[in-house]
């Protein structure tokens, strides 16, 4: 079973093909097939996946998986939110938007930093699918005061976990894919297609 997933985001894509792939779904970047990414113009993380979803499946003629995700930030009111990845700005890279990060957060103490990653996946069987599958997970932690680890992307070297006493950076590959906010969502996506939602056929 092969699916295209609508994401440039070479951690992403690792992360999912991992995940994925215990069900025999082969994902297929969709750089591979010359695929552009989507416009994310939408307003929330469900509105963003659709729009990666709906993209690919039309270009690729095949199912799609897209996933939209990004953290909250309860003393910035939710930001850097669906702006996430571009959160320092138009060269923003992970080593920007953690600076930044950490400059917004700078008078704060630990137990005010309270935030969350969201992550949102989109199934979608064909380019016109009027009921894709939408699934969604969370995982809560808190802004470090200084970046600790050299695992996973993004805002992970910041993303302090009370319970683990760890950082998200620090965490063995596979135990992140278990108890992270896109695990949660990939493990409910998979339980879904288990029940009887493959990809058209025709």
């Amino acid at each position: 079973m092969k699916v295209v997933l609508a994401s440039s985001n070479a951690g992403k894509i690792k992360e999912l093909q991992d995940m994925l792939g215990g069900l025999g779904i082969v994902v297929i970047p969709q750089q591979s097939l010359s695929i552009p990414d989507a416009d994310e113009t939408g307003l929330t993380f469900v509105e963003n996946a659709i729009l990666k979803a709906r993209q690919a499946a039309l270009l690729s003629g095949m199912p799609a998986i897209a996933d939209d995700s990004g953290l909250e930030v309860d003393l910035l009111q939710g930001a850097p939110g669906i702006y996430s990845a571009r959160f320092s700005g138009p060269e923003a890279n992970d080593q920007k938007n953690n600076a930044k990060l950490l400059e917004l957060l700078a008078d704060a103490p630990l137990e005010q930093r309270t935030a969350r990653y969201q992550c949102v996946i989109v199934y979608m069987r064909h380019g016109s699918d009027p009921t894709p599958i939408i699934c969604q997970g969370s995982w809560e932690g808190h802004i470090a005061l200084a970046p600790r680890g050299h695992e996973g992307f993004g805002y992970d070297p910041l993303f302090y976990l009370k319970e683990q006493n760890c950082h998200a950076a620090e965490m063995p590959k596979a135990e992140k894919n278990r108890v992270s906010h896109r695990g949660k969502a990939t493990a409910e996506l998979l339980h879904k297609l288990k029940q009887g939602l493959p990809p058209l056929t025709s």
